[in-house]
Protein backbone atom coordinates (compact mmCIF):
# COMPACT_ATOMS: atom_id res chain seq x y z
CA UNK A 1 0.00 0.00 0.00
CA UNK A 2 1.60 3.63 -0.85
CA UNK A 3 1.67 6.01 2.16
CA UNK A 4 -1.79 7.84 2.69
CA UNK A 5 -1.45 11.33 3.82
CA UNK A 6 -0.07 12.71 7.00
CA UNK A 7 -2.54 13.11 9.64
CA UNK A 8 -2.88 13.70 13.44
CA UNK A 9 -3.39 11.69 16.61
CA UNK A 10 -5.08 14.86 17.73
CA UNK A 11 -8.44 17.09 16.49
CA UNK A 12 -8.37 17.82 12.92
CA UNK A 13 -8.39 21.46 13.10
CA UNK A 14 -8.16 24.70 15.22
CA UNK A 15 -11.52 24.58 17.03
CA UNK A 16 -10.10 21.67 18.98
CA UNK A 17 -6.32 22.82 19.38
CA UNK A 18 -4.45 21.04 17.63
CA UNK A 19 -1.12 21.52 16.44
CA UNK A 20 0.06 20.51 12.60
CA UNK A 21 0.03 17.35 12.09
CA UNK A 22 2.54 14.53 12.39
CA UNK A 23 1.78 11.17 12.46
CA UNK A 24 0.87 9.02 9.58
CA UNK A 25 -2.02 6.46 8.90
CA UNK A 26 -0.66 3.15 8.23
CA UNK A 27 -2.71 0.61 9.77
CA UNK A 28 -1.13 -3.27 8.74
CA UNK A 29 -1.18 -6.54 10.49
CA UNK A 30 0.90 -6.81 13.87
CA UNK A 31 2.34 -9.18 16.05
CA UNK A 32 1.90 -12.80 15.45
CA UNK A 33 0.25 -16.18 17.67
CA UNK A 34 2.20 -17.23 20.60
CA UNK A 35 3.95 -20.24 20.97
CA UNK A 36 4.83 -22.49 23.94
CA UNK A 37 8.71 -21.96 25.31
CA UNK A 38 10.89 -25.04 25.04
CA UNK A 39 9.79 -27.47 27.56
CA UNK A 40 6.58 -25.56 28.52
CA UNK A 41 4.64 -29.05 26.71
CA UNK A 42 6.36 -31.27 29.26
CA UNK A 43 5.58 -28.81 32.02
CA UNK A 44 1.91 -29.51 31.25
CA UNK A 45 2.49 -33.21 30.07
CA UNK A 46 3.75 -33.64 32.96
CA UNK A 47 0.79 -33.82 35.23
CA UNK A 48 -0.98 -36.94 33.26
CA UNK A 49 -1.36 -39.96 35.32
CA UNK A 50 1.46 -42.22 34.31
CA UNK A 51 -0.54 -45.63 35.27
CA UNK A 52 -1.21 -45.69 31.35
CA UNK A 53 1.60 -45.70 28.62
CA UNK A 54 -0.67 -45.92 25.85
CA UNK A 55 -2.67 -43.00 27.38
CA UNK A 56 0.48 -40.99 27.75
CA UNK A 57 1.52 -41.24 24.27
CA UNK A 58 -1.68 -40.43 22.81
CA UNK A 59 -1.56 -37.32 25.38
CA UNK A 60 2.13 -36.34 24.11
CA UNK A 61 0.70 -36.61 20.01
CA UNK A 62 -2.40 -34.49 20.86
CA UNK A 63 -0.83 -31.84 22.47
CA UNK A 64 1.87 -31.63 20.12
CA UNK A 65 -0.74 -31.66 17.11
CA UNK A 66 -2.56 -28.77 18.98
CA UNK A 67 0.56 -26.60 19.58
CA UNK A 68 1.92 -27.08 15.51
CA UNK A 69 -1.59 -26.01 14.42
CA UNK A 70 -2.65 -23.24 16.53
CA UNK A 71 -4.37 -20.49 14.56
CA UNK A 72 -2.90 -17.15 14.27
CA UNK A 73 -4.95 -14.20 15.73
CA UNK A 74 -8.37 -13.31 14.39
CA UNK A 75 -7.64 -10.78 11.70
CA UNK A 76 -9.92 -8.42 12.75
CA UNK A 77 -11.20 -5.01 10.47
CA UNK A 78 -8.10 -3.44 8.70
CA UNK A 79 -6.13 -6.12 9.21
CA UNK A 80 -5.39 -5.83 12.80
CA UNK A 81 -5.99 -9.28 15.20
CA UNK A 82 -8.67 -8.86 17.29
CA UNK A 83 -11.14 -11.09 19.07
CA UNK A 84 -14.53 -9.72 17.56
CA UNK A 85 -17.87 -9.13 18.87
CA UNK A 86 -20.87 -10.36 20.61
CA UNK A 87 -21.42 -13.53 23.09
CA UNK A 88 -19.51 -15.99 20.90
CA UNK A 89 -16.54 -14.02 19.91
CA UNK A 90 -13.40 -15.76 20.49
CA UNK A 91 -11.40 -15.10 23.63
CA UNK A 92 -8.07 -13.87 23.98
CA UNK A 93 -5.46 -17.03 24.52
CA UNK A 94 -3.41 -17.16 27.98
CA UNK A 95 0.20 -16.04 27.31
CA UNK A 96 2.59 -16.93 30.53
CA UNK A 97 4.77 -14.52 30.17
CA UNK A 98 2.85 -11.72 30.50
CA UNK A 99 0.07 -13.38 33.26
CA UNK A 100 1.69 -11.35 35.97
CA UNK A 101 1.96 -7.92 34.08
CA UNK A 102 -1.09 -7.90 32.14
CA UNK A 103 -2.92 -9.16 28.94
CA UNK A 104 -0.44 -10.68 26.75
CA UNK A 105 0.96 -10.98 24.23
CA UNK A 106 3.33 -8.10 24.52
CA UNK A 107 3.61 -4.92 21.77
CA UNK A 108 0.34 -6.07 19.89
CA UNK A 109 -2.62 -4.06 18.80
CA UNK A 110 -5.42 -5.37 18.35
CA UNK A 111 -9.44 -5.28 18.68
CA UNK A 112 -11.16 -5.19 21.86
CA UNK A 113 -14.95 -6.19 22.73
CA UNK A 114 -16.76 -4.13 25.07
CA UNK A 115 -16.23 -4.89 28.86
CA UNK A 116 -16.39 -3.73 32.05
CA UNK A 117 -12.31 -2.10 31.43
CA UNK A 118 -13.35 -0.55 27.87
CA UNK A 119 -16.68 1.12 28.43
CA UNK A 120 -14.71 3.82 30.72
CA UNK A 121 -13.06 4.45 27.73
CA UNK A 122 -14.38 6.59 25.12
CA UNK A 123 -14.13 8.88 22.41
CA UNK A 124 -14.25 12.98 21.96
CA UNK A 125 -16.29 14.64 19.25
CA UNK A 126 -17.90 18.27 18.68
CA UNK A 127 -21.20 18.60 19.86
CA UNK A 128 -22.50 18.79 16.97
CA UNK A 129 -22.20 15.44 15.94
CA UNK A 130 -24.24 14.46 19.19
CA UNK A 131 -26.42 13.17 16.83
CA UNK A 132 -24.53 11.79 13.81
CA UNK A 133 -21.56 10.10 15.69
CA UNK A 134 -19.64 8.00 12.68
CA UNK A 135 -16.37 8.96 11.46
CA UNK A 136 -16.80 12.23 13.99
CA UNK A 137 -14.51 11.67 17.18
CA UNK A 138 -11.17 13.15 17.29
CA UNK A 139 -9.50 11.96 20.42
CA UNK A 140 -9.80 9.69 23.44
CA UNK A 141 -10.74 10.17 26.98
CA UNK A 142 -11.44 7.90 30.00
CA UNK A 143 -13.35 8.18 33.47
CA UNK A 144 -11.58 8.31 36.22
CA UNK A 145 -12.66 8.46 39.99
CA UNK A 146 -13.34 11.54 41.60
CA UNK A 147 -15.64 12.61 44.36
CA UNK A 148 -18.58 13.53 42.43
CA UNK A 149 -18.09 11.03 39.69
CA UNK A 150 -18.04 13.02 36.44
CA UNK A 151 -14.37 13.23 35.47
CA UNK A 152 -12.75 12.23 32.37
CA UNK A 153 -8.56 12.52 31.92
CA UNK A 154 -7.28 12.98 28.44
CA UNK A 155 -4.40 14.95 26.86
CA UNK A 156 -4.23 18.83 27.19
CA UNK A 157 -4.17 19.81 23.50
CA UNK A 158 -7.85 17.29 22.82
CA UNK A 159 -9.40 20.13 25.09
CA UNK A 160 -7.50 23.24 25.02
CA UNK A 161 -10.15 25.55 22.65
CA UNK A 162 -12.33 27.03 26.06
CA UNK A 163 -14.79 27.82 22.36
CA UNK A 164 -15.45 24.18 21.54
CA UNK A 165 -18.41 22.50 23.04
CA UNK A 166 -17.17 18.51 23.27
CA UNK A 167 -19.34 15.34 23.68
CA UNK A 168 -17.28 12.32 25.44
CA UNK A 169 -19.04 9.15 24.40
CA UNK A 170 -17.74 6.10 26.74
CA UNK A 171 -17.83 2.96 24.59
CA UNK A 172 -18.43 4.69 21.49
CA UNK A 173 -18.76 1.69 19.08
CA UNK A 174 -19.73 1.49 15.75
CA UNK A 175 -20.97 4.95 15.44
CA UNK A 176 -23.79 4.01 18.54
CA UNK A 177 -23.27 5.52 21.92
CA UNK A 178 -24.50 2.43 24.59
CA UNK A 179 -23.91 4.03 27.82
CA UNK A 180 -24.91 7.61 26.45
CA UNK A 181 -23.49 11.53 25.14
CA UNK A 182 -21.87 13.00 27.92
CA UNK A 183 -21.40 17.04 27.32
CA UNK A 184 -18.51 18.08 28.68
CA UNK A 185 -18.20 20.99 31.48
CA UNK A 186 -15.27 22.30 32.55
CA UNK A 187 -11.97 21.70 32.06
CA UNK A 188 -8.61 21.87 33.75
CA UNK A 189 -5.22 23.18 31.96
CA UNK A 190 -1.81 23.40 33.39
CA UNK A 191 -0.50 26.69 33.29
CA UNK A 192 2.25 25.63 31.34
CA UNK A 193 -0.11 24.21 28.02
CA UNK A 194 -2.46 27.11 28.15
CA UNK A 195 0.23 29.71 28.32
CA UNK A 196 3.44 28.07 26.08
CA UNK A 197 2.08 24.76 24.93
CA UNK A 198 4.38 22.63 26.47
CA UNK A 199 4.23 19.42 25.99
CA UNK A 200 5.46 18.51 29.55
CA UNK A 201 1.85 19.49 30.09
CA UNK A 202 -0.06 17.77 27.70
CA UNK A 203 -2.58 16.39 30.35
CA UNK A 204 -6.07 17.40 31.41
CA UNK A 205 -8.82 16.93 33.01
CA UNK A 206 -12.71 17.38 32.66
CA UNK A 207 -16.52 17.33 34.15
CA UNK A 208 -19.23 15.90 32.39
CA UNK A 209 -22.76 16.87 33.17
CA UNK A 210 -25.27 14.40 34.89
CA UNK A 211 -27.71 12.59 32.93
CA UNK A 212 -31.01 11.70 34.35
CA UNK A 213 -29.60 12.47 38.05
CA UNK A 214 -27.09 9.92 37.36
CA UNK A 215 -22.66 11.01 37.32
CA UNK A 216 -20.96 9.08 34.78
CA UNK A 217 -18.72 7.11 37.23
CA UNK A 218 -22.22 5.26 38.43
CA UNK A 219 -23.04 4.79 34.68
CA UNK A 220 -19.54 2.77 33.45
CA UNK A 221 -17.27 2.69 36.76
CA UNK A 222 -13.86 4.52 37.01
CA UNK A 223 -10.35 3.91 36.94
CA UNK A 224 -8.08 6.15 39.31
CA UNK A 225 -5.92 7.87 38.45
CA UNK A 226 -2.45 7.44 40.75
CA UNK A 227 0.17 10.13 39.45
CA UNK A 228 3.94 8.90 41.17
CA UNK A 229 2.94 5.43 40.26
CA UNK A 230 6.17 3.62 39.00
CA UNK A 231 5.88 2.14 35.19
CA UNK A 232 8.39 0.50 33.30
CA UNK A 233 8.83 -2.87 35.90
CA UNK A 234 5.15 -4.11 35.05
CA UNK A 235 2.70 -3.75 31.76
CA UNK A 236 0.45 -1.12 30.92
CA UNK A 237 -2.48 -1.24 28.53
CA UNK A 238 -3.27 1.60 26.45
CA UNK A 239 -7.11 1.71 24.63
CA UNK A 240 -7.62 4.19 22.30
CA UNK A 241 -9.70 5.22 19.28
CA UNK A 242 -8.18 5.70 15.76
CA UNK A 243 -10.22 8.88 13.97
CA UNK A 244 -10.01 6.11 11.06
CA UNK A 245 -11.92 3.46 12.68
CA UNK A 246 -15.28 2.86 15.06
CA UNK A 247 -14.01 0.88 17.31
CA UNK A 248 -11.21 0.85 20.22
CA UNK A 249 -8.41 -0.71 19.93
CA UNK A 250 -5.61 -1.53 22.69
CA UNK A 251 -1.93 -2.79 23.42
CA UNK A 252 -0.18 -3.79 26.37
CA UNK A 253 3.54 -3.48 27.17
CA UNK A 254 6.08 -1.77 29.04
CA UNK A 255 6.71 1.41 29.39
CA UNK A 256 10.21 2.82 29.55
CA UNK A 257 11.41 6.51 30.13
CA UNK A 258 12.18 8.57 27.27
CA UNK A 259 13.50 11.78 29.46
CA UNK A 260 12.86 12.66 33.08
CA UNK A 261 9.41 14.17 31.92
CA UNK A 262 8.21 11.68 29.03
CA UNK A 263 7.51 8.30 28.98
CA UNK A 264 7.35 6.00 26.27
CA UNK A 265 5.79 2.41 24.95
CA UNK A 266 5.94 0.86 21.44
CA UNK A 267 2.60 0.02 20.34
CA UNK A 268 1.99 -0.53 16.98
CA UNK A 269 -0.84 1.23 14.93
CA UNK A 270 -1.77 4.42 17.70
CA UNK A 271 -2.59 6.83 15.22
CA UNK A 272 -3.69 10.29 15.14
CA UNK A 273 -7.01 10.21 17.49
CA UNK A 274 -5.54 8.05 20.19
CA UNK A 275 -4.36 10.97 22.05
CA UNK A 276 -6.15 11.07 25.17
CA UNK A 277 -6.11 6.95 25.67
CA UNK A 278 -5.14 5.84 29.49
CA UNK A 279 -2.26 3.81 30.09
CA UNK A 280 -4.17 0.96 32.67
CA UNK A 281 -1.77 -0.96 34.93
CA UNK A 282 -3.05 -4.57 35.96
CA UNK A 283 -4.32 -2.51 38.90
CA UNK A 284 -6.63 -0.41 37.53
CA UNK A 285 -4.66 2.43 38.15
CA UNK A 286 -4.31 5.14 35.51
CA UNK A 287 -0.34 6.03 35.45
CA UNK A 288 -0.16 7.69 31.73
CA UNK A 289 -2.51 9.59 29.02
CA UNK A 290 -1.20 9.53 25.87
CA UNK A 291 0.33 12.68 24.44
CA UNK A 292 3.25 14.70 25.76
CA UNK A 293 6.31 14.61 23.33
CA UNK A 294 5.58 15.69 20.08
CA UNK A 295 1.59 15.78 20.85
CA UNK A 296 1.85 11.56 21.35
CA UNK A 297 4.70 10.44 18.86
CA UNK A 298 6.22 11.45 15.54
CA UNK A 299 5.31 7.99 14.35
CA UNK A 300 2.24 5.26 14.87
CA UNK A 301 4.28 2.56 16.48
CA UNK A 302 5.90 4.52 19.51
CA UNK A 303 3.74 6.35 21.94
CA UNK A 304 4.19 8.89 24.79
CA UNK A 305 2.59 10.32 27.83
CA UNK A 306 3.68 12.72 30.21
CA UNK A 307 5.18 11.45 33.44
CA UNK A 308 2.59 11.53 36.18
CA UNK A 309 4.27 13.48 38.84
CA UNK A 310 3.57 16.08 41.06
CA UNK A 311 2.20 18.58 38.41
CA UNK A 312 -0.29 15.83 37.62
CA UNK A 313 -0.76 15.48 41.21
CA UNK A 314 -1.80 18.63 42.00
CA UNK A 315 -3.72 19.40 38.95
CA UNK A 316 -6.11 16.62 39.72
CA UNK A 317 -6.41 17.68 42.85
CA UNK A 318 -7.71 20.87 41.36
CA UNK A 319 -9.99 19.02 39.00
CA UNK A 320 -11.35 16.87 42.37
CA UNK A 321 -11.72 20.13 44.84
CA UNK A 322 -14.31 21.91 43.41
CA UNK A 323 -17.78 21.44 44.66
Amino acid sequence: MGEQPALLRGPPSRPYGNRLPHKRHRLRPVGSAWTPAPGALMGRISRIPVGSRPALLAAVVMLALTSASAPAPWAGAHGLPGRGDGPHARQPQEHPRAAKNGPGPFGVTADVAANRQTVRVGALFGADRSDDLSGGHFCTASVVHSPHGDLIATAAHCVSDPDSDLVFVPGYRDGKAPYGVWKLGHRYLPDGWSKDEDEDSDLAFATVDDQGGKAIEDVVGANRFTPGTTTGATAVTVIGYPDSRERPISCTNKPTAHSSTQQRIDCPAFTHGTSGSPWINSEGQVVGVLGGYDEGGDTDDVSYSVTLGSLAAALYKDATSDP
